[in-house]
């Protein structure tokens, strides 16, 4: 019976909106532009993404590992592995994630085809350590989704008058370490941190100026933490887009199309804009104000005669 609701409830918080007519990012681009261990953050259109982007306040609710085509994989045993858990083409693009209901597993890329992504690539990651990354990912297959991870991650985001302290997440107290269960985020936080690369590190300088370096609890990593670290470089490639030697003013503002009623909340027409006039007017009238207006020397010069005749 329990297994039977906890199906439904997954199905239910799996099940996705329609996709938009147009993504935002360029996958083919994107498709060329990848390397491995890149961090792929997806924003993603179902209910459970819906909760986790309310929670941690980002769009990017998802993310996945990129390890490149199968042959990519030098280690035979890895490739095998990888073989043993995924059945398409050798020349896939594949990505090592964790998703609710089906658990750590290896995919192609292209299921995301249609998504808005992001490339966050670690900054300087040596070849070896990029092949170790490779390998702690590779080894977390077929485990399974930590769903408690999630209510515990809420329930640690959650202000304290929402929810009384006493209350929220003591998972996060004991030492964090390899687990039967792991969610997107943290197991590729978890293999970036077996070979130290830091991803949102606290830093801490002792009384002769040392610098030291704490690494962050992995499952308190979420997927936005990759785009906002410092270790990594952001690379996105937006579906309409402009080469370095064209003018953005080249992109299609204009044309036929008009937009809903739903659309005229979000969005704006491209002819209902400022008016230069606006602009300027309003930029004649602040010089004349600062014309008239005391300088500040004036104003230092005015409090202190003020302050002298003061008995």
């Amino acid at each position: 019976m329990f297994e039977f609701i906890s199906h439904r409830l997954i199905n239910w918080l799996n099940a996705e909106r329609t996709p938009r007519t147009f993504p935002l990012s360029d996958y083919e681009r994107i498709c060329y532009e990848l390397k491995p261990c890149d961090v792929v953050l997806i924003e993603g259109r179902s209910r459970v993404s819906d909760v986790i982007g309310w929670l941690t306040q980002s769009p990017w609710t998802h993310a996945a590992l990129y390890i490149g085509r199968i042959h990519d994989i030098e280690d035979e045993e890895l490739s095998q592995i990888v073989k043993n858990h995924y059945h398409g083409e050798p020349s896939d693009r594949l990505v090592i994630e964790s998703i609710l209901g089906r658990g750590t597993l290896v995919q192609s890329l292209q299921v995301y085809e249609h998504e808005h992504m992001r490339i966050c690539r670690p900054s300087r990651l040596s070849l070896k350590d990029s092949k170790q990354v490779r390998r702690y990912a590779i080894s977390r297959l077929g485990i399974d989704y930590d769903v408690r991870q999630i209510f515990d991650l809420a329930r640690f985001l959650l202000p304290g008058f929402i929810l009384p302290r006493r209350w929220r997440s003591t998972l996060f107290e004991s030492n964090p370490g390899r687990s039967a269960r792991t969610v997107c985020s943290t197991m590729i936080a978890e293999a970036f941190a077996y070979v130290q690369f830091p991803i949102l590190p606290l830093v801490k300088q002792s009384d002769n100026d040392n610098v030291q370096l704490f690494r962050r609890n992995p499952k308190l990593c979420t997927p936005s933490d990759f785009d906002y670290s410092p270790y990594f470089e952001i690379i996105k490639y937006p579906f309409v887009d402009f080469r370095h030697d064209q003018d953005y003013h080249m992109l299609p503002w204009d044309g036929p199309n008009e937009l809903s009623e739903e659309e005229n909340k979000l969005y704006v027409d491209s002819d209902n804009q400022v008016d230069s006039r606006e602009v300027e007017e309003s930029i004649s009238e602040a010089v004349e104000k600062s014309r008239t207006a005391p300088t500040e020397s004036e104003l230092i010069a005015g409090n202190k005669n003020e302050n002298s005749e003061v008995p």
